[in-house]
């Protein structure tokens, strides 16, 4: 039997539920370091959020309200995901996994629903133009932070060594949900909204950045003892729950398809070029070796964990723009073909731009062979609305589209890979540019 918590084979039974540990943190250096089964139980929570976010931009897109639902859609990516990067490299530093740690966490997965249920009133306030309600999605957003503050307060009190670094994080969270509260309920317009809202993403944003500087012993340590493969992993899964965001959308496009049309080549090929495309992607993102990266280069953690946010927003948008593909093959659009084909590309390129600038933060190396492969699969995303503008059966614009991430897979499996024992410093596992 193997001991999930150990990572190796263990012929002991398995721990009954742990008693309080103390949260005095973990061990960055650990050879092995998986996911534990409550991380992933967390990120659940989270498919919940994307799903509906996806969806009420999609409604808007599809009926005309385009920047509604994108500045909505934004909005929402950033509080879900900020939430949960928080969450994540707190765990990495200090999970106990006793029983205290457990319900913390419960409570902030409550946080994620009561968020997501709040997701509709926002978008909806947002298109009529007058006033942000999101008076429930901050609800939810607050229950969260909340339980993250405690989580804070307790590694501050059991943890001398990090003590300082801790309540910095503490700080700027509580100044930040006050903020945000207040912004709640406060009768200001959508663009007050957001001009304050900045602010407060400012800082934050910015909390981290200080305490992650702060000394945390005599060893001349700083900050909170995050493990880099660890974190690797976590950021990929996401992605991977993200990247299932694809999948409903091509659910969705090819029920359209089958609905109208019956089994036809139109659906085989639909069901080809979500799929192909969704794959492509997940194939795109794991080239590059994070973890190795992180742990060799732990200062450029800040510019490829923040960014994240980008790439995690264009993964579900590309779930959203198969929902409107969905609509505009129903009939149930005030969009032309092109903008409609536009819905899934902007998206795709998204996503291979702000994976490209990751890969560049953590390796600070730009090679030609880089720049070639983002410019040929730009290049193909734009082909792909050019055939659908001239007339070309939107089916036939998803395949072109699938092939945009399978330019950098060629590239990489060609030549790329002989780029990573420069970057790691060695053999190094599979993946790199």
């Amino acid at each position: 039997m193997t001991d999930p918590r150990q990572g190796h084979p263990s012929s002991r039974p398995a721990a009954p539920l742990p008693r309080v540990r103390r949260m005095s943190g973990r061990d960055p250096g650990d050879s092995h370091r998986p996911a534990t089964p409550l991380e992933l139980l967390f990120d659940l929570a989270f498919v919940v959020a994307f799903g509906v976010a996806g969806e009420q931009a999609a409604h808007l897109v599809a009926e005309g309200h385009a920047a509604s639902g994108v500045v909505g859609f934004c909005f929402a990516m950033f509080a879900v995901c900020w939430a949960w990067i928080n969450f994540s490299w707190f765990a990495s530093a200090f999970d106990t996994d006793d029983w205290v740690y457990r319900v913390t966490t419960m409570v902030q997965m409550t946080g994620v629903i009561v968020l997501s249920l709040g997701l509709p009133e926002m978008f909806h306030s947002i298109d009529e133009g007058d006033q942000v309600h999101n008076e429930v999605m901050v609800a939810g957003y607050v229950v969260m932070r909340l339980a993250m503050l405690v989580q804070w307060l307790r590694a501050a009190r059991q943890s001398p060594r990090c003590r300082r670094v801790c309540l910095t994080y503490a700080r700027a969270l509580v100044i930040a949900q006050v903020g945000w509260v207040a912004l709640a309920v406060a009768p200001v317009s959508v663009g007050t909204f957001f001009a304050l809202g900045a602010l407060l993403v400012v800082v934050e944003t910015a909390g981290p950045v200080v305490a992650e500087r702060l000394p945390s012993g005599d060893d001349g340590r700083r900050g909170t003892p995050w493990h880099p493969h660890h974190i690797a992993e976590r950021y990929g899964l996401l992605a991977i729950i993200t990247l299932g965001e694809g999948v409903i959308g091509t659910v969705a496009s090819l029920t359209a398809v089958v609905e109208g049309q019956g089994w036809s080549l139109d659906a085989a090929v639909v069901a080809l070029a979500g799929t192909g495309l969704t794959f492509g992607l997940w194939w795109t993102y794991f080239i590059t070796p994070a973890g190795d990266l992180l742990a060799r280069h732990p200062e450029r953690s800040f510019g490829w964990g923040y960014g994240h946010i980008a790439l995690y927003a264009s993964l579900a948008a590309v779930g959203a723009g198969l929902h409107v593909v969905a609509y505009g093959l129903e009939g149930h659009t005030e969009l032309g073909p092109g903008a409609v084909m536009l819905s899934v590309a902007v998206p795709v390129a998204a996503f291979l731009l702000v994976d490209y600038l990751l890969f560049w933060s953590l390796a600070r190396r730009v090679h030609r062979l880089h720049l070639a492969l983002l410019g040929g699969g730009v290049a193909t995303v734009v082909l792909a609305v050019a055939l659908v503008e001239a007339g070309a059966p939107t089916s036939l614009g998803l395949v072109v589209l699938m092939l945009a991430p399978a330019v950098s897979v060629v590239g990489y499996e060609a030549r790329g890979h002989r780029h990573v024992a420069a970057l790691v410093g060695g053999p190094g596992p599979e993946g790199g540019r």
